[in-house]
């Protein structure tokens, strides 16, 4: 009945995904305000749902529009990668998610508000921001001796070792220039070296040891040192260098941190403790992920931050409550994310690096990580530089709000016999928009409506929405265990809550996401809400509708859950197709045994026969990550024809994933 029940265009769709999949931002500008995990390609979700057009003149991939007036459900949106795609080929869309983040999120992006309000907004917030703070991110430029700007400032960690507290930097090399130029840290004065000639020092007596990562105790030995636990996290840090740039976007400075600094960072720390958080709303509560942060001692998120973040935080939270609803939308969207580039969980990118003057962002590992050579940024910073309000501003509302008026897309053409995409200009995709008009009820949207979006903050489970009202769902589910999206979220949620107080409902319970923070019981919990999520999907789902959706796993125990939730929820595979997904080249990737690929599942419901008879599979033993998930597809669809018990269908799994 639609095209993609009988083919997928798997060769330029994979094309297409291997130049999206490092870089999606840059692509989907208008989809990356804020901080999200484990998103999917938009141009392989554009191509899914150009699978579903039956005007023939309109499918083609840069074709504008196809899905006018339909209606398309994406139950648990996330990053909202349904929505943006779907929106723009005109239909009308539905998401919902269980976190407020990606509601947030969604309502932002999709909202038209004028570029030029945007601007003069931020002109005003980032005004009054820097003319209050601005005082406590300055330095001595040791050439010119004039004040200037910082652009961070670089820690080593304190810690224990034999009973004596060290320092710890992951290199004593800060950075080696393009022109052979070398700075590098002092182990006995702590002073900033430059040049590659010996330095020669009096260190003073209360001058701690400084010990390089890895050559203090040997490569390949577990490490002797541990966190003195009896401080907070962000006073574990000593600064060791700040660095300053010289004018008129010249080359970086590196200078040892002299009296006027350290009594920067004391007056800070003295404001520090006259704000008014209180710390009970920044309790870290223990999922998978946030367990990393108690083993650490970290039992509140207020100590992952310096005093001059927090102070940079406090004064973002007394501004924006001057402004219009979705102008302060966007600006607090865009204080949040910036803090995945402004703890003192972020990394410093020196050494031999491109760019050592790069921050290495909280989350670049899908994870909490506890570096040795910590970075304080300065998200004042004039310059558009790494994690500062300036570039973010640029990167992510102006750039993303631009695109969306005129969406692009980059063609290329296959050669089929190489596999390998002839890379072309970008094309504007003329008559698309990637923006709409939101509804406050589903009744709002009329026939004959086009881009209207209706969002929900809330469990998928129990959707408030008329029986056989959706055409498609088409959707990107948690996969199993892989991410624990509300776990790491609770990083940007304490302060959100503060940003947006009334935004949002901040007090929904996690334990209703599909892969639940805190329990540990996953497989079960898994099962049981994806098999009421589907079960909805089912109830709303016109019968001629499809249910669309993309995963991967090594585990048998992901497809197993996943296989019976479809089950019970009466779904049949009519096709399946395999797509490039994830970049080799990512961090949470590389020299990992990760899956690349992903499926692309189509079902409808019912009994009736779709697409092919899918065989029954042999033991799916291939390491190939393409093969695997192609095979995994297959046995789904036999499985699902089958409807054997639930017991039998675990069974199978585990004997076909060996």
């Amino acid at each position: 009945m639609y095209p993609i029940d009988a083919y997928f265009d798997e060769t330029f769709a994979s094309q297409m995904a291997k130049l999206e999949a490092y870089n999606k931002h840059y692509y989907r500008p208008n989809s990356y305000l804020h901080k999200w995990w484990a998103r999917r390609c938009g141009s392989t979700f554009r191509l899914i749902l150009k699978g579903l057009v039956t005007d023939t003149a309109v499918q083609d991939y840069y074709a504008p529009g196809g899905l006018e007036g339909r209606v398309i459900l994406d139950p648990m949106m996330g990053g909202g990668t349904t929505l943006h795609e779907a929106i723009r080929l005109g239909a009308n869309v539905l998401g919902a998610d269980l976190d407020p983040i990606p509601v947030l999120q969604a309502r932002a992006t999709l909202t038209e508000v004028p570029l030029a309000e945007l601007e003069e907004a931020f002109a005003q917030f980032y005004g009054t921001m820097q003319a209050e703070l601005s005082p406590f991110f300055l330095t001595t430029n040791p050439e010119t001796g004039e004040r200037t700007p910082l652009r961070f400032v670089i820690y080593g960690a304190r810690r224990w070792i034999d009973g004596r507290t060290v320092i710890v930097v992951d290199s004593l090399t800060l950075r080696i220039g393009n022109d052979g130029s070398v700075a590098r840290l002092c182990p006995e004065c702590q002073a900033v070296v430059h040049g590659t000639e010996s330095h020669h020092c009096q260190p003073a007596a209360d001058i701690l040891p400084l010990l390089e990562k890895g050559n203090a105790w040997g490569r390949g030995r577990r490490s002797p040192v541990s966190d003195d636990l009896d401080i907070p996290y962000w006073q574990r840090y000593v600064p060791l260098v700040v660095v300053g740039q010289n004018g008129g976007g010249g080359d970086l400075f590196f200078k040892t941190p002299d009296a006027a600094d350290r009594e920067t960072l004391a007056a800070a720390d003295r404001r520090r403790a006259a704000l008014s958080f209180a710390r009970s709303d920044f309790a870290v509560e223990l999922g998978r992920k946030s367990r990393q942060l108690a083993a650490h001692g970290v039992n509140y998120y207020l100590d992952l931050f310096s005093s001059r973040q927090l102070l940079y935080l406090a004064q973002a939270i007394r501004l924006l409550s001057d402004f219009a609803p979705a102008v302060r939308l966007n600006l607090a969207l865009l204080v949040s994310t910036s803090l995945e580039f402004n703890s003192m969980l972020c990394g410093y990118k020196g050494k031999n690096q491109r760019r050592p003057g790069a921050v290495r962002h909280t989350f670049s590992h899908h994870a909490y990580s506890f570096p040795h050579t910590a970075v304080e940024n300065n998200p004042l910073h004039p310059d558009k530089a790494s994690g500062t309000l300036q570039r973010l501003f640029h990167t992510r509302l102006v750039n993303g709000r631009v695109w969306a008026q005129a969406p692009r897309e980059r063609r290329v053409e296959v050669a089929r016999s190489e596999d390998r995409p002839q890379l072309k200009d970008f094309v504007v995709i003329q008559g698309e928009q990637d923006a709409g008009t939101e509804v406050a009820e589903f009744d709002h949207i009329q026939p004959g409506d086009e881009r209207k979006f209706w969002l929900r903050q809330g469990s998928s489970a129990h959707l408030a929405l008329p029986d056989g009202c959706v055409d498609f769902v088409v959707t990107d589910p948690p996969y199993f265990d892989s991410i624990q999206y509300s776990d790491l979220a609770a990083f940007f949620r304490v302060w959100l809550r503060w940003l947006l107080p009334d935004a949002a409902d901040w007090a929904y319970d996690a334990q209703l996401s599909a892969v639940d923070p805190h329990r540990l019981d996953r497989e079960s919990r898994y099962t049981e809400i994806l098999s009421q999520i589907f079960g909805e999907c089912a109830r709303v789902l016109r019968t001629d509708g499809r249910l669309i959706f993309t995963f991967h796993h090594w585990n048998p125990k992901a497809w197993a859950a996943l296989t019976i939730a479809l089950q019970r929820a009466n779904f049949r595979l009519v096709n399946r197709y395999v797509v490039y997904s994830e970049s080799h080249l990512n961090v949470h990737v590389a020299g990992m045994k990760a899956l690349l690929h992903d499926v692309v599942l189509v079902l409808a419901i019912g009994e009736g026969e779709y697409g092919r008879d899918w065989p029954p599979v042999s033991p799916i033993t291939t390491p190939d990550s393409e093969q695997f998930c192609r095979e995994c597809g297959a046995l789904l669809g036999y499985l699902l024809a089958a409807n054997l018990p639930e017991t039998e269908v675990q069974v199978a799994w585990q004997q076909a994933i060996r």
